[in-house]
């Protein structure tokens, strides 16, 4: 389908370049224009498709993750005997010592970008056609938008605004509050088009739920962002979800993750809003989508997958972060691989390998000796050469860190990519969330306090129910509940424990809670100034 609607953009594209630069003597009938597309609120679905594809670019959950994920107690990808190093760009995401070439940070920059320029783009194409365009496509691109620049506001935190396709005119830096106020009057002006229907017709496109979500979002992260309390209005956007009464908290925890989740399985009722991916694999090969197995899936778990490609074994979960599974019978506990590995069979898996391939340090008198090793996954990333963030290349250091599996290998898949869809707004968020401005002073509503609220994610995950909560209790069940789903940074700011020590990072600049404007979009743009700290 993306392939569809990229060619059915770019066809329209063309056409409408070749009417505004040539004079052409007989009309084209068989070309895409703004006579004739889109016409229909089917083809203004199918226009609105490039936005969709720009979003769900492999940068989303690869890149941008990184950036999400590593540059907190999440987890950590070290170097393996030079392996990963990769010009230091996954060592500074650990750190803290990232800059403006860092280049995940410019891969992040580039995926919401490319989105918002992408959306401006179909907005144009849309107020062009001939028909009056379709409120709803138009208020779902620009809740697209909206998002994009959501991520940019909490990401970079002073950005660009631009909503013209077309224009020129480089924009200068908006202040972070202005971006903010941006993005509430531009979601809530698009609210009352966007529609209220759950389920396959509308899955992977925004829905007023998915504003509501965004909007609770920034009202529960208003203090960082603007120095303002909006508690108040988060519990109110969170109200809005809850008693539409369309969503509920799945029974089976580790199925919403599963490889064919999606609106009729897995995640059905509590997705709120999700980026399809597929396993197929691209006509040049090149993998798009989620691909989180190839990351976190030891080198020797191939065959136990039934992979068709090797898995990299790079990210471990960190320690301090695996500390947080720590309840008794929690489902949640179950998303790791820890200790000895088996195969589907029971029997263990072995890595054929020498004494010295087994351990680097190996000091005996046969260090070529054959060794058969069972795998065993231990807790502990251990750097050898810490200048280079390097954990050693031998197999004992390969089998450092224990992997969390949440989104499950995908052994359907013939290529990298899996069919794991990617949440970005989910039903249980909503309800932690809702605790947590209770917690910080907002007024419980509707007969929910945080301690029922924090305690109904709690029993359907079957864990014991607390008598009192606290932040820090509210804190340890967002990392338990939404490991993985790119909110821990954004968790770990409005918490303010970013600026802690964990693993090998001891930075506690408050610059960098947010990115640098990278190097080469302010080459392209020189009126965009440097965030503070770079």
């Amino acid at each position: 389908m993306n392939k569809l609607l990229q060619h059915i953009l770019f066809t329209f594209l063309v056409a409408g370049c070749l009417s505004a630069c040539h004079k052409l003597d007989m009309p084209v009938e068989s070309k895409l224009n703004p006579e004739n597309f889109p016409l229909t609120q089917a083809q203004a679905i199918l226009a609105s498709g490039p936005v969709y594809t720009a979003f769900a670019n492999a940068n989303l959950t690869r890149e941008f993750w990184f950036m999400q994920s590593l540059s907190t107690d999440e987890s950590i990808l070290p170097a393996r005997g030079g392996n990963w190093l990769d010009g230091s760009k996954y060592q500074q995401m650990h750190l803290h010592t990232w800059n403006a070439d860092n280049g995940n940070v410019g891969a992040g920059w580039t995926l919401l970008t490319s989105t918002i320029s992408t959306s401006n783009l179909v907005l144009s194409i849309l107020a062009s056609s001939a028909a009056t365009p379709d409120p709803q496509i138009v208020g779902e691109v620009k809740t697209m938008r909206a998002l994009s620049y959501y991520f940019m506001m909490d990401n970079f935190g002073n950005v660009p605004v631009t909503t013209a396709f077309g224009d020129t005119t480089q924009p200068g830096t908006t202040k972070r509050a202005d971006v903010f106020a941006f993005i509430e009057k531009e979601v809530l002006a698009a609210l009352p088009s966007l529609s209220t229907t759950v389920g396959t017709s509308t899955y992977g496109r925004p829905t007023k739920y998915t504003a509501f979500a965004l909007l609770a979002k920034m009202y529960l992260n208003s203090v960082v962002y603007t120095g303002t309390d909006r508690y108040a209005d988060a519990v109110r956007m969170c109200d809005s979800i809850i008693s539409s009464g369309k969503f509920g908290l799945e029974s089976n925890y580790k199925a919403m993750f599963a490889i064919n989740n999606g609106p009729n399985t897995g995640g059905g009722k509590e997705f709120i809003f999700a980026v399809p991916n597929t396993n197929a694999a691209t006509s040049s090969g090149q993998t798009t989508g989620q691909f989180f197995a190839r990351y976190y899936l030891h080198r020797a778990m191939k065959a136990k997958y039934h992979l068709p490609y090797t898995p990299s074994g790079a990210v471990s979960i960190m320690p301090e972060y695996y500390s947080y599974f720590n309840q008794t019978g929690d489902v949640r506990n179950d998303l790791f691989l820890r200790g000895k590995q088996y195969d589907y069979s029971g029997n263990p898996i072995v890595i054929s390998t020498t004494n010295v391939g087994y351990d680097a340090s190996y000091s005996g008198s046969d260090p070529t000796a054959a060794y058969n090793y069972e795998l065993n996954l231990t807790p502990d990333i251990v750097l050898t050469d810490v200048k280079n963030f390097d954990a050693g290349n031998d197999e004992k250091s390969w089998a450092e860190g224990y992997r969390c599996i949440k989104f499950y290998p995908d052994s359907t898949s013939t290529s990298r990519n899996q069919d794991n869809d990617f949440p970005i707004f989910r039903y249980a968020d909503i309800l932690l969330m809702k605790a947590e401005a209770i917690l910080r002073g907002a007024a419980a509503t509707n007969g929910q306090t945080a301690l029922s609220l924090t305690n109904d994610v709690r029993t359907i995950r079957n864990t014991t129910a607390l008598t009192a909560v606290t932040l820090d209790d509210l804190y340890a069940e967002r990392n338990r509940e939404l490991v993985y789903e790119s909110w821990h940074r954004n968790d770990m700011i409005r918490f303010g424990k970013f600026e802690g020590s964990w693993g090998y990072k001891t930075d506690a600049d408050l610059n960098h809670r947010i990115y640098p404007i990278p190097t080469f979009a302010r080459a392209l743009n020189p009126k965009l100034d440097q965030n503070p700290g770079y």
